[in-house]
């Protein structure tokens, strides 16, 4: 029997037990199209992800927080709140001595309520910078400008704010030369950024940003300064962070033998910090889906056990005009792979549908790869292989004196 004419005769088995085969294909269908689906969703996360701190954060920059961003246990935390803050000296030591950096800054963060007349908006996020900010923490402006060096040396009380702001307390109106109250302090709106959108159903666009010096006359100046350093380029990025490491070192008395009394974070270490969050979710999935493949494999070789018994005869009367096991056994092994690809098939069409509703349901991309479902289909296609070789082996192994006297 040729290979076309075997995968025939198993789609026209399947299609004349029409309710048996739903339910042997579908352990194999769940599973593809569990696969299937977190891989594209997964895949459209870290996409989105690493274009949003590629935005927020060059290739070409790092932070540097007495603290790391992500701290995961009590003791780590403990030993952080003992060290040394970052202060407006230690920003202006910096300016004064890095000589490979090509831009230094500084900002503090709070979350607060923005009112304007009537009307206010709670849980913004307020950001106060240096006047480097465009530099190194890029919001491109609708209209008006940023604030400069000597809006930040006065403590002008002027602010950039995003779209949000705008749309929800003025809308259809200038903001810009209007005063908004942010929590105790007042700012005059002197620029207004381009919309972003959102991530992860969060709002980009819901934020306040003024000079340092105004933020501190607004909040106090006893928080920790998170330092931004933009090297002159990603080649010498790393020689950049060495000489900053230095000069931090040596200025917060760290002993040589000593790890760093502050966290140094790149772009790279928030992808990977995503990475090992997604990766995680992405195994634990996989291996809920591994389940439902199994028992779709074990459907398949029931199936198969069930057919061999009903072709008895066939087998039988196949083996008395010359076929070999080997042929019988390909038969059946043709066959059971065929009812999984089928299967892995309309997983495949079930997993990418179901990543797209999610998509327009929700905040979360998708992006669907075509490795991934090319996976699903031999992943599949092997679930058929490796549970059929059992059904197989057994239709190969028949007697046909035997098969042919069955009824």
């Amino acid at each position: 029997m040729s290979l076309s004419e075997a995968v025939s005769v198993a789609t026209a088995s399947l299609w004349a037990h029409k309710m048996r085969t739903v339910l042997t294909l579908l352990g194999v269908v769940i599973g593809v199209t569990a696969v299937i689906a977190v891989v594209s969703l997964v895949g459209g996360l870290n996409t989105y992800v690493a274009n949003a701190i590629s935005n927020d954060l060059g290739a070409d920059t790092f932070l540097i927080n007495r603290a790391p961003s992500i701290i995961s246990n009590i003791d780590q935390w403990q030993e952080a709140q003992k060290r040394r803050k970052f202060l407006y000296d230690d920003y202006n030591y910096l300016l004064d001595n890095c000589h490979s950096c090509r831009n230094i800054a500084a900002d503090l963060g709070t979350v607060g309520d923005v009112k304007y007349g009537t009307q206010d908006l709670s849980s913004t996020n307020v950001i106060g910078f240096t006047y480097q900010m465009p530099e190194v923490y890029k919001r491109d402006l609708a209209m008006g400008r940023y604030f400069t060096r000597m809006d930040e040396l006065r403590a002008s009380p002027v602010c950039d704010v995003g779209y949000d702001i705008w749309n929800k307390l003025m809308p259809g109106s200038n903001p810009v030369g209007k005063e908004i109250r942010v929590d105790s302090g007042e700012c005059e709106i002197i620029g207004v950024a381009t919309k972003r959108g959102s991530l992860m159903g969060q709002s980009e666009d819901d934020w306040v940003i003024m000079p340092l010096t105004t933020y501190q006359t607004i909040y106090g100046s006893n928080d920790s300064l998170t330092l931004w350093v933009k090297a002159y380029s990603t080649t010498t990025l790393e020689a950049t962070m060495d000489e900053v490491r230095l000069l931090l070192r040596g200025r917060r008395h760290v002993p040589y033998l000593k790890a760093d009394d502050f966290a140094m974070e790149t772009n790279q270490s928030f992808l990977q910090l995503w990475s090992s969050i997604s990766s995680t979710f992405f195994g634990v999935t996989i291996g809920i889906a591994s389940i439902s493949l199994i028992v779709g494999g074990i459907v398949i070789m029931n199936i198969m056990l069930v057919s061999v018994t009903e072709r008895t005869r066939e087998i039988g009367l196949r083996k008395s005009l010359g076929a070999r096991r080997i042929d019988i056994q390909k038969q059946f092994l043709i066959e059971s792979s065929t009812i999984a690809a089928i299967g892995g098939g309309i997983g495949v069409a079930l997993g990418i549908l179901l990543a797209k509703i999610v998509t327009w349901t929700t905040a979360l991309p998708s992006s669907v790869a075509l490795w991934s479902v090319l996976m699903g289909l031999i992943v599949a296609t092997s679930v058929g292989l490796f549970f059929g070789v059992y059904p197989a082996t057994k239709a190969a192994r028949l007697d046909p004196v035997v098969a042919l006297r069955s009824e």
